[in-house]
Protein backbone atom coordinates (compact mmCIF):
# COMPACT_ATOMS: atom_id res chain seq x y z
CA UNK A 1 0.00 0.00 0.00
CA UNK A 2 1.57 3.26 -1.27
CA UNK A 3 1.75 6.08 1.49
CA UNK A 4 -0.11 9.20 2.13
CA UNK A 5 2.09 11.98 0.55
CA UNK A 6 -0.53 14.89 2.05
CA UNK A 7 -0.92 16.35 5.50
CA UNK A 8 -4.21 15.21 5.61
CA UNK A 9 -5.51 13.38 9.10
CA UNK A 10 -4.45 9.39 9.20
CA UNK A 11 -6.74 7.17 11.52
CA UNK A 12 -5.25 4.25 12.88
CA UNK A 13 -7.02 1.56 15.12
CA UNK A 14 -3.92 0.08 16.61
CA UNK A 15 -3.93 -2.23 19.82
CA UNK A 16 -0.71 -2.62 21.99
CA UNK A 17 -2.02 -6.00 23.05
CA UNK A 18 -1.56 -7.05 19.51
CA UNK A 19 1.57 -9.32 18.74
CA UNK A 20 2.06 -8.48 14.73
CA UNK A 21 2.23 -4.78 15.35
CA UNK A 22 5.29 -3.01 14.83
CA UNK A 23 6.50 0.10 13.66
CA UNK A 24 4.13 1.61 11.17
CA UNK A 25 5.73 4.26 8.92
CA UNK A 26 4.26 7.34 7.13
CA UNK A 27 5.31 9.90 4.79
CA UNK A 28 4.53 13.50 6.09
CA UNK A 29 5.44 17.38 5.63
CA UNK A 30 8.43 18.58 7.28
CA UNK A 31 7.77 21.96 9.17
CA UNK A 32 11.41 22.89 8.71
CA UNK A 33 11.95 22.95 4.90
CA UNK A 34 8.35 21.52 3.91
CA UNK A 35 9.82 18.78 1.92
CA UNK A 36 8.85 15.43 2.52
CA UNK A 37 10.18 13.22 5.20
CA UNK A 38 9.12 10.05 7.01
CA UNK A 39 7.33 9.72 10.27
CA UNK A 40 7.34 6.32 12.24
CA UNK A 41 4.73 5.25 15.00
CA UNK A 42 5.16 2.69 17.32
CA UNK A 43 2.15 1.86 19.81
CA UNK A 44 3.70 0.23 23.05
CA UNK A 45 2.91 -0.21 27.01
CA UNK A 46 4.67 1.41 29.64
CA UNK A 47 3.88 -0.55 32.77
CA UNK A 48 1.84 0.52 35.67
CA UNK A 49 1.06 3.55 33.59
CA UNK A 50 -1.03 3.01 29.97
CA UNK A 51 -0.70 2.76 26.00
CA UNK A 52 1.41 5.52 24.59
CA UNK A 53 2.16 6.20 21.15
CA UNK A 54 5.98 7.53 19.90
CA UNK A 55 6.43 9.34 17.02
CA UNK A 56 9.68 9.64 15.41
CA UNK A 57 10.14 12.34 12.39
CA UNK A 58 13.36 12.45 10.24
CA UNK A 59 13.69 14.80 7.23
CA UNK A 60 16.28 13.79 4.79
CA UNK A 61 16.53 17.21 2.93
CA UNK A 62 17.47 19.11 5.77
CA UNK A 63 18.08 16.62 8.41
CA UNK A 64 15.50 17.89 10.57
CA UNK A 65 14.73 15.58 13.31
CA UNK A 66 11.87 15.44 15.64
CA UNK A 67 9.94 12.64 18.52
CA UNK A 68 7.06 13.24 21.08
CA UNK A 69 4.75 11.10 22.98
CA UNK A 70 1.10 10.45 22.84
CA UNK A 71 -1.49 9.07 24.70
CA UNK A 72 -2.71 5.63 23.14
CA UNK A 73 -5.69 5.15 25.62
CA UNK A 74 -8.97 6.81 26.78
CA UNK A 75 -8.56 10.09 28.67
CA UNK A 76 -8.46 9.79 32.54
CA UNK A 77 -11.61 10.90 34.65
CA UNK A 78 -9.38 13.36 36.55
CA UNK A 79 -6.82 15.56 36.36
CA UNK A 80 -3.32 15.33 38.42
CA UNK A 81 -0.94 17.79 39.85
CA UNK A 82 2.69 16.39 41.08
CA UNK A 83 5.09 18.89 42.78
CA UNK A 84 8.35 18.03 43.01
CA UNK A 85 11.22 19.55 45.32
CA UNK A 86 14.82 19.12 43.86
CA UNK A 87 17.24 19.05 46.54
CA UNK A 88 19.83 16.07 45.24
CA UNK A 89 21.67 15.81 42.08
CA UNK A 90 20.35 12.58 41.76
CA UNK A 91 16.99 14.10 41.57
CA UNK A 92 17.28 15.90 38.26
CA UNK A 93 17.81 11.81 36.65
CA UNK A 94 13.69 11.43 37.44
CA UNK A 95 12.30 9.88 34.38
CA UNK A 96 9.22 12.40 33.50
CA UNK A 97 6.13 11.62 31.11
CA UNK A 98 5.00 14.93 30.01
CA UNK A 99 2.03 15.30 27.90
CA UNK A 100 0.87 18.20 25.20
CA UNK A 101 -1.31 19.14 28.22
CA UNK A 102 1.24 19.44 30.40
CA UNK A 103 1.97 22.71 32.22
CA UNK A 104 5.17 22.96 34.08
CA UNK A 105 6.27 25.48 36.45
CA UNK A 106 9.89 26.57 38.15
CA UNK A 107 8.28 28.28 41.82
CA UNK A 108 11.38 29.61 41.93
CA UNK A 109 12.10 31.50 39.02
CA UNK A 110 7.87 32.08 38.75
CA UNK A 111 8.48 30.49 35.36
CA UNK A 112 6.00 28.52 33.67
CA UNK A 113 5.64 26.73 30.57
CA UNK A 114 1.60 26.61 29.64
CA UNK A 115 0.07 23.61 27.82
CA UNK A 116 -0.25 23.11 24.11
CA UNK A 117 2.97 24.72 24.22
CA UNK A 118 5.64 21.62 23.77
CA UNK A 119 4.84 18.10 22.15
CA UNK A 120 4.84 15.49 24.78
CA UNK A 121 7.76 13.58 25.50
CA UNK A 122 9.85 11.09 28.07
CA UNK A 123 12.31 12.58 29.24
CA UNK A 124 14.08 13.66 32.89
CA UNK A 125 13.96 16.88 34.83
CA UNK A 126 17.33 17.58 33.64
CA UNK A 127 16.01 16.90 30.24
CA UNK A 128 13.41 19.28 30.95
CA UNK A 129 15.74 22.34 31.83
CA UNK A 130 17.95 21.91 29.01
CA UNK A 131 15.25 22.11 26.15
CA UNK A 132 14.32 25.61 27.63
CA UNK A 133 17.52 26.48 27.68
CA UNK A 134 17.73 25.83 24.16
CA UNK A 135 14.49 26.60 22.76
CA UNK A 136 16.10 30.46 25.07
CA UNK A 137 18.47 30.12 23.13
CA UNK A 138 17.38 30.43 19.38
CA UNK A 139 17.89 33.89 17.40
CA UNK A 140 19.92 35.07 20.99
CA UNK A 141 22.74 36.36 18.78
CA UNK A 142 20.16 38.27 16.46
CA UNK A 143 18.40 39.97 19.64
CA UNK A 144 21.86 40.78 21.16
CA UNK A 145 21.87 42.93 17.68
CA UNK A 146 18.21 44.25 17.22
CA UNK A 147 16.93 43.78 21.05
CA UNK A 148 20.32 44.27 23.38
CA UNK A 149 17.93 44.91 26.57
CA UNK A 150 16.17 42.02 26.19
CA UNK A 151 18.67 39.27 25.23
CA UNK A 152 20.46 40.92 28.46
CA UNK A 153 17.69 39.16 30.53
CA UNK A 154 17.00 36.63 28.69
CA UNK A 155 20.79 35.35 29.05
CA UNK A 156 20.56 35.68 32.89
CA UNK A 157 17.50 33.75 33.21
CA UNK A 158 19.31 31.20 31.10
CA UNK A 159 22.32 31.26 33.61
CA UNK A 160 19.69 30.72 36.44
CA UNK A 161 18.59 27.87 34.92
CA UNK A 162 21.93 26.06 34.13
CA UNK A 163 22.43 26.91 38.04
CA UNK A 164 19.22 25.05 38.73
CA UNK A 165 21.47 22.11 37.33
CA UNK A 166 23.77 22.45 39.91
CA UNK A 167 21.08 22.28 43.10
CA UNK A 168 23.01 24.85 45.16
CA UNK A 169 19.47 25.37 46.61
CA UNK A 170 16.32 23.36 46.94
CA UNK A 171 13.85 24.59 44.17
CA UNK A 172 10.11 23.32 43.45
CA UNK A 173 8.62 22.30 40.17
CA UNK A 174 5.12 21.71 39.71
CA UNK A 175 3.65 19.30 36.92
CA UNK A 176 0.40 19.99 36.05
CA UNK A 177 -2.03 17.47 33.55
CA UNK A 178 -5.73 17.86 33.02
CA UNK A 179 -5.63 14.75 31.03
CA UNK A 180 -4.05 12.90 34.24
CA UNK A 181 -1.30 11.39 31.97
CA UNK A 182 1.36 13.07 33.58
CA UNK A 183 4.17 10.77 35.24
CA UNK A 184 7.55 11.44 37.43
CA UNK A 185 9.33 8.76 38.58
CA UNK A 186 9.65 7.75 42.19
CA UNK A 187 12.99 7.62 43.21
CA UNK A 188 12.20 6.14 46.86
CA UNK A 189 9.93 3.42 45.17
CA UNK A 190 8.16 1.49 46.34
CA UNK A 191 7.86 3.98 49.67
CA UNK A 192 6.41 7.08 49.41
CA UNK A 193 8.44 10.20 48.24
CA UNK A 194 8.70 12.77 50.87
CA UNK A 195 9.48 15.52 48.17
CA UNK A 196 6.90 14.15 45.68
CA UNK A 197 2.98 15.22 46.21
CA UNK A 198 0.50 13.85 43.90
CA UNK A 199 -3.13 14.93 44.24
CA UNK A 200 -5.91 14.74 41.16
CA UNK A 201 -8.95 17.06 40.29
CA UNK A 202 -12.02 17.55 38.11
CA UNK A 203 -11.51 19.15 35.57
CA UNK A 204 -13.84 22.23 34.65
CA UNK A 205 -15.95 23.25 31.39
CA UNK A 206 -12.78 25.18 29.74
CA UNK A 207 -10.54 22.28 30.28
CA UNK A 208 -12.92 19.50 28.80
CA UNK A 209 -13.25 21.93 26.08
CA UNK A 210 -9.27 22.14 25.67
CA UNK A 211 -9.37 17.86 25.55
CA UNK A 212 -12.55 17.61 23.01
CA UNK A 213 -14.57 16.22 25.97
CA UNK A 214 -18.31 18.56 25.11
CA UNK A 215 -21.59 17.18 26.40
CA UNK A 216 -24.75 16.07 24.36
CA UNK A 217 -26.37 19.23 25.26
CA UNK A 218 -23.16 21.60 24.22
CA UNK A 219 -23.03 19.88 20.35
CA UNK A 220 -26.65 19.04 19.96
CA UNK A 221 -28.64 22.40 19.05
CA UNK A 222 -30.54 23.59 22.66
CA UNK A 223 -33.92 23.72 20.94
CA UNK A 224 -33.88 19.96 19.41
CA UNK A 225 -32.51 18.46 22.85
CA UNK A 226 -35.40 20.56 24.39
CA UNK A 227 -38.07 19.17 22.09
CA UNK A 228 -36.55 15.79 22.38
CA UNK A 229 -35.89 15.76 26.00
CA UNK A 230 -39.62 13.74 26.98
CA UNK A 231 -39.27 11.46 24.16
CA UNK A 232 -36.18 9.93 24.29
CA UNK A 233 -35.31 8.00 26.83
CA UNK A 234 -31.51 7.48 26.02
CA UNK A 235 -31.26 10.98 26.38
CA UNK A 236 -27.90 11.42 28.96
CA UNK A 237 -29.38 14.06 30.91
CA UNK A 238 -30.19 12.76 34.16
CA UNK A 239 -33.70 14.01 36.11
CA UNK A 240 -34.19 13.17 39.51
CA UNK A 241 -35.62 10.69 40.61
CA UNK A 242 -39.41 10.92 42.97
CA UNK A 243 -39.17 9.73 46.47
CA UNK A 244 -40.53 6.61 46.90
CA UNK A 245 -40.58 5.70 43.02
CA UNK A 246 -37.68 3.21 42.52
CA UNK A 247 -37.30 1.81 46.37
CA UNK A 248 -33.55 0.69 46.89
CA UNK A 249 -34.04 -2.35 48.83
CA UNK A 250 -35.83 -4.19 45.79
CA UNK A 251 -32.89 -4.05 43.77
CA UNK A 252 -30.77 -6.23 46.69
CA UNK A 253 -29.88 -9.56 44.86
CA UNK A 254 -30.64 -8.31 41.70
CA UNK A 255 -28.03 -8.50 38.92
CA UNK A 256 -28.38 -5.59 36.60
CA UNK A 257 -26.82 -5.55 32.80
CA UNK A 258 -26.36 -2.76 30.77
CA UNK A 259 -24.10 -2.17 27.47
CA UNK A 260 -21.48 -0.29 27.93
CA UNK A 261 -17.65 -0.34 26.07
CA UNK A 262 -14.20 -2.23 27.15
CA UNK A 263 -12.21 0.74 28.70
CA UNK A 264 -9.36 -1.20 26.59
CA UNK A 265 -10.56 -1.88 22.96
CA UNK A 266 -13.48 -0.21 22.92
CA UNK A 267 -15.78 -3.12 21.93
CA UNK A 268 -19.13 -3.64 23.17
CA UNK A 269 -19.51 -5.38 25.82
CA UNK A 270 -21.89 -5.91 28.97
CA UNK A 271 -21.55 -4.72 32.76
CA UNK A 272 -23.05 -6.33 35.61
CA UNK A 273 -24.09 -4.75 38.61
CA UNK A 274 -25.09 -5.82 41.82
CA UNK A 275 -26.36 -4.02 45.09
CA UNK A 276 -25.31 -5.55 48.15
CA UNK A 277 -24.98 -5.02 51.90
CA UNK A 278 -21.77 -5.14 53.95
CA UNK A 279 -23.14 -6.16 57.60
CA UNK A 280 -22.03 -3.38 59.96
CA UNK A 281 -21.32 -1.10 57.31
CA UNK A 282 -23.48 0.13 54.19
CA UNK A 283 -24.36 -0.77 50.67
CA UNK A 284 -22.14 -0.93 47.95
CA UNK A 285 -22.17 -1.38 44.34
CA UNK A 286 -20.16 -4.10 42.68
CA UNK A 287 -19.43 -3.56 38.95
CA UNK A 288 -18.03 -6.20 36.95
CA UNK A 289 -17.08 -5.91 32.97
CA UNK A 290 -15.79 -8.87 30.77
CA UNK A 291 -14.94 -7.95 27.28
CA UNK A 292 -15.30 -11.34 24.76
CA UNK A 293 -12.95 -9.49 22.39
CA UNK A 294 -9.89 -8.96 24.56
CA UNK A 295 -10.02 -10.83 27.68
CA UNK A 296 -10.34 -7.51 29.81
CA UNK A 297 -11.91 -7.70 33.05
CA UNK A 298 -12.26 -4.75 35.27
CA UNK A 299 -14.05 -4.93 38.65
CA UNK A 300 -15.27 -1.86 40.43
CA UNK A 301 -16.67 -0.98 43.96
CA UNK A 302 -18.57 2.08 44.54
CA UNK A 303 -20.27 3.32 47.86
CA UNK A 304 -24.06 3.19 48.20
CA UNK A 305 -24.31 6.34 49.69
CA UNK A 306 -22.80 9.49 49.88
CA UNK A 307 -19.42 10.89 51.06
CA UNK A 308 -19.84 10.97 55.39
CA UNK A 309 -19.42 13.80 57.49
CA UNK A 310 -16.31 12.43 58.65
CA UNK A 311 -13.31 10.44 57.39
CA UNK A 312 -12.22 7.40 58.93
CA UNK A 313 -8.44 5.85 59.21
CA UNK A 314 -8.53 2.28 59.95
CA UNK A 315 -5.55 0.70 61.56
CA UNK A 316 -5.50 -3.40 61.37
CA UNK A 317 -2.68 -6.01 62.77
CA UNK A 318 -1.49 -9.13 60.38
CA UNK A 319 -0.86 -11.19 63.03
CA UNK A 320 -2.11 -14.51 61.83
CA UNK A 321 -3.83 -16.45 58.50
CA UNK A 322 -7.33 -15.81 60.15
CA UNK A 323 -6.56 -11.66 59.83
CA UNK A 324 -5.94 -12.67 55.85
CA UNK A 325 -9.87 -13.72 55.49
CA UNK A 326 -10.89 -10.21 56.52
CA UNK A 327 -13.61 -8.51 53.74
CA UNK A 328 -11.91 -5.16 52.90
CA UNK A 329 -13.54 -2.07 51.47
CA UNK A 330 -11.21 0.27 49.82
CA UNK A 331 -12.68 3.41 48.17
CA UNK A 332 -11.36 5.18 45.11
CA UNK A 333 -10.36 7.40 47.33
CA UNK A 334 -8.81 5.43 50.22
CA UNK A 335 -4.76 5.76 50.89
CA UNK A 336 -2.98 2.36 51.73
CA UNK A 337 -0.26 1.83 53.73
CA UNK A 338 1.70 -0.60 55.60
CA UNK A 339 3.81 0.62 57.99
CA UNK A 340 6.41 -1.69 58.68
CA UNK A 341 7.37 -1.47 55.00
CA UNK A 342 6.97 2.47 55.04
CA UNK A 343 5.47 2.08 51.79
CA UNK A 344 1.79 3.99 50.70
CA UNK A 345 -0.22 3.63 47.66
CA UNK A 346 -2.14 6.52 46.84
CA UNK A 347 -5.76 6.10 45.73
CA UNK A 348 -5.55 5.71 42.15
CA UNK A 349 -3.48 3.26 42.32
CA UNK A 350 -5.77 0.55 43.12
CA UNK A 351 -8.87 2.04 42.88
CA UNK A 352 -12.17 0.96 44.46
CA UNK A 353 -11.99 -2.71 45.66
CA UNK A 354 -13.87 -5.34 47.62
CA UNK A 355 -11.99 -8.67 48.68
CA UNK A 356 -10.23 -9.46 51.21
CA UNK A 357 -6.92 -8.80 53.28
CA UNK A 358 -5.02 -11.46 51.35
CA UNK A 359 -6.70 -10.18 48.40
CA UNK A 360 -5.80 -6.22 48.56
CA UNK A 361 -1.70 -7.21 49.77
CA UNK A 362 -1.95 -9.69 46.61
CA UNK A 363 -3.10 -6.88 44.71
CA UNK A 364 -0.65 -4.49 46.24
CA UNK A 365 2.24 -6.44 45.49
CA UNK A 366 1.38 -7.31 42.07
CA UNK A 367 0.88 -3.56 41.16
CA UNK A 368 3.99 -2.69 42.80
CA UNK A 369 6.44 -5.08 40.57
CA UNK A 370 4.72 -3.68 37.27
CA UNK A 371 5.67 -0.11 38.70
CA UNK A 372 9.48 -1.62 39.07
CA UNK A 373 9.58 -2.44 35.68
CA UNK A 374 9.32 1.21 34.38
CA UNK A 375 12.10 2.38 33.18
CA UNK A 376 13.67 -0.86 34.73
CA UNK A 377 16.50 -1.12 32.25
CA UNK A 378 17.91 2.42 33.24
CA UNK A 379 17.67 2.29 36.97
CA UNK A 380 20.24 2.62 39.16
CA UNK A 381 21.63 -0.53 40.78
CA UNK A 382 20.61 0.47 44.32
CA UNK A 383 17.19 1.22 43.11
CA UNK A 384 17.24 -1.99 41.94
CA UNK A 385 18.79 -4.01 44.82
CA UNK A 386 16.41 -1.77 47.30
CA UNK A 387 13.31 -3.23 45.31
CA UNK A 388 13.90 -6.90 45.19
CA UNK A 389 14.49 -6.47 48.84
CA UNK A 390 11.29 -5.08 49.39
CA UNK A 391 9.48 -7.77 47.57
CA UNK A 392 11.57 -10.36 49.51
CA UNK A 393 9.81 -8.62 52.75
CA UNK A 394 6.45 -8.32 51.11
CA UNK A 395 6.63 -12.00 50.14
CA UNK A 396 6.99 -12.62 54.00
CA UNK A 397 3.90 -10.96 54.71
CA UNK A 398 2.09 -13.00 52.08
CA UNK A 399 3.46 -15.95 53.57
CA UNK A 400 2.28 -15.13 57.01
CA UNK A 401 5.84 -15.07 58.85
CA UNK A 402 5.57 -11.16 59.35
CA UNK A 403 3.27 -9.27 61.30
CA UNK A 404 2.55 -5.84 59.70
CA UNK A 405 -0.12 -2.96 60.72
CA UNK A 406 -2.05 -2.31 57.40
CA UNK A 407 -3.63 1.47 57.30
CA UNK A 408 -6.76 2.66 55.26
CA UNK A 409 -6.69 6.31 55.39
CA UNK A 410 -10.39 7.39 53.61
CA UNK A 411 -11.22 11.23 53.65
CA UNK A 412 -14.56 10.66 52.50
CA UNK A 413 -15.18 7.71 54.89
CA UNK A 414 -15.86 4.79 52.74
CA UNK A 415 -13.75 2.39 53.29
CA UNK A 416 -14.05 -0.87 55.82
CA UNK A 417 -12.55 -3.54 57.41
CA UNK A 418 -14.10 -6.69 58.86
CA UNK A 419 -14.26 -6.97 62.74
CA UNK A 420 -13.64 -10.47 63.53
CA UNK A 421 -16.06 -10.67 67.13
CA UNK A 422 -19.37 -11.33 67.48
CA UNK A 423 -20.41 -7.40 68.01
CA UNK A 424 -18.57 -6.46 65.25
CA UNK A 425 -16.64 -3.66 67.46
CA UNK A 426 -14.81 -5.45 69.98
CA UNK A 427 -11.43 -6.36 67.89
CA UNK A 428 -8.15 -5.60 69.56
CA UNK A 429 -6.54 -6.07 66.17
CA UNK A 430 -8.75 -3.34 64.91
CA UNK A 431 -8.41 0.30 65.49
CA UNK A 432 -10.93 2.65 63.35
CA UNK A 433 -10.13 6.64 63.78
CA UNK A 434 -12.97 9.42 63.07
CA UNK A 435 -11.69 12.63 62.01
CA UNK A 436 -12.79 15.92 59.95
CA UNK A 437 -11.60 16.38 56.72
CA UNK A 438 -8.90 19.52 56.18
CA UNK A 439 -9.24 22.15 53.58
CA UNK A 440 -6.93 20.71 51.26
CA UNK A 441 -8.81 17.45 51.44
CA UNK A 442 -12.49 18.58 51.04
CA UNK A 443 -10.62 20.79 48.25
CA UNK A 444 -9.92 17.18 46.15
CA UNK A 445 -13.31 15.83 46.69
CA UNK A 446 -14.62 19.05 45.09
CA UNK A 447 -16.55 19.84 48.51
CA UNK A 448 -15.24 23.38 49.31
CA UNK A 449 -17.50 25.00 46.08
CA UNK A 450 -20.53 22.35 46.68
CA UNK A 451 -23.82 24.23 47.11
CA UNK A 452 -26.61 21.47 48.43
CA UNK A 453 -28.89 24.34 49.83
CA UNK A 454 -30.77 26.93 47.67
CA UNK A 455 -28.56 26.08 44.19
CA UNK A 456 -32.09 25.85 42.83
CA UNK A 457 -32.67 29.50 43.05
CA UNK A 458 -29.28 30.70 41.27
CA UNK A 459 -29.31 31.81 37.69
CA UNK A 460 -27.79 30.34 34.79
Amino acid sequence: MEAPKSADPIYLNLSADDPDLGTTEIESICMNCYKTGVTRLLLTKIPFYKEVVIMSFTCNDCGYQNNEIQSGSEIKEKGIKIKLTIDDVKDLNRRVCKTDYSALRIEELDFEIPPKSQKGEITTIEGIIDRVVNGLSQDQEKRKLEHPEAAEQISQFMQKLEELKEVKKPFTIVLDDISGDAYIENLCAPHSDPNMHVSHYNRNKEQDHMLGIFSRAEIDDETEVKNKADQDENNEKLKPIPEDAWPLEELHGEVLRFPTNCPECSAPCDTNMKLTTIPHFKDVVIMATVCDRCGNRTNEVKSGGGIEDQGVKIEVKITSRDDFSRDVLKSETCHLAIRELDVDVGPSALGGRFTTVEGILTAMRDQLSENSAIFDDSSEKDSTDRLHQFFVEFDKILDGKREITMILDDPTGNSYVQALSDDGKSDPNLRIIRYHRSFEQNEELGLNDMKVEGYEQDSS
